[in-house]
This record gives C-alpha cells, structure tokens and sequence, in this order.
C-alpha cells in the first residue's frame, strides 16, 4: 500500500510506461489513418483544406501523419520527428474541425494531441528502436 502513495519511480517502471503510452497512441491512430487511406479517392475532392494547399495534398498528409507517423511512434522510431505531423493533424483537429471544443466532438483529438506533445517533449524511452541505434 504505501508503493501505491509513493512518488518515486524506478527507470524501468518510467520506460515500460512511455513504451505503452507510445504503442497504444500509435495502434489507437493508425485505423483513422487507414481508413483514409482506403477511401483516399472517395475523400480526397472533398477532404478539409485548412492551409490552402489543395484537399487532395491536405489528406495525403493527413494520411502521412495518421499512419506513417503513428506507425513510427510504435516502432520508437525517429520519435520526435514523427510526433511533429500528428501534432499539426491533430491540432488541425482540435481547433479547425471541432472548433476548439476539446471538451464536446473535439475530445479524443484533444487527448491525441496532449499525448503526442508529451511523447515529443519525453522522447520514446529505452524500449524503442531511437535507442537501439543510438547506443
């Protein structure tokens, strides 16, 4: 009972924890990804273009981000890096589609987007391949 109280923490226990938060963000994302991609043809006339660079360049970064990049954030592989689009696709999310309501539609959006900040700033742990090749 008082290990449940305590505020420290072994390097393991912080590892395991970044390699979970990390798999889960990353395997709960990729579905939005790839349903996109499925429907990329159906999608793409259609699709949000908040920066003006045309619906089509808007999905297939939308795309990038929800699938490529969330697969990298599994694997711990360039990280940081790959937090940056989903941040961006999120933030889009959040603030253009729902309109900033993070506590009504733009909820899940808003709890990726803390999620992939705090990944960025903590970086993907010792349970990562980022790891690997730098040691």
């Amino acid at each position: 009972m008082k290990k449940l109280f305590s505020t420290n923490y072994s390097d393991g226990a912080f590892n395991f924890s970044l390699l979970l938060l990390r798999v889960a963000a990353g395997a709960m994302m990729i579905p939005h990804g790839y349903g996109k991609l499925m429907k990329f043809s159906k999608m793409s006339a259609k699709f949000s273009d908040p920066f003006h660079i045309g619906s089509t360049l808007s999905l297939s970064l939308t795309i990038f981000a929800e699938f490529f990049c969330a697969a990298l954030i599994i694997l711990g592989l360039l990280t940081r890096f790959a937090c940056i689009p989903l941040i961006i696709a999120m933030s889009v999310a959040v603030f253009i589609a729902h309109k900033g309501q993070i506590f009504g539609d733009g909820e899940t959006a808003a709890l990726y987007l803390t999620i992939f900040v705090g990944i960025l700033f903590v970086g993907p742990g010792r349970f990562s391949v980022d790891a690997m090749i730098g040691k």
